[in-house]
């Protein structure tokens, strides 16, 4: 199951019930939009102990439509590349 934004408000009013849902929900807002204006400039997001979020260029290519198997012209654009952090890949590996 995903994790969405409403479920991870909720989870955090748990952990924390003398915040209001309204607030948790800006605090939420406020570090996803800096974590995307960040990436937009470039620079790369680090969060300890989860991981590390950085762009990179990914080349024009020429690829196929699945459907109709014409070739398409695929310009150069930025992607999203997510490295995970050493302590998360031992807690989902059951490493100690």
């Amino acid at each position: 199951m995903a994790i969405v934004k409403s479920r991870l408000i909720k989870e955090l009013k748990k952990s924390f019930p003398n915040f209001l849902s309204k607030d948790l929900e800006k605090l939420i807002l406020v570090i996803l939009n800096e974590i995307k204006s960040t990436l937009k400039r470039g620079e790369r997001v680090e969060l300890r102990g989860f991981g590390v979020f950085s762009t990179r260029l990914q080349k024009e290519s020429i690829r196929r439509n699945p459907k109709t198997g014409e070739k398409v012209m695929v310009k150069q654009k930025k992607i999203i590349h997510w490295k995970m952090s050493k302590e998360l890949f031992k807690k989902l590996n059951n490493d100690k």
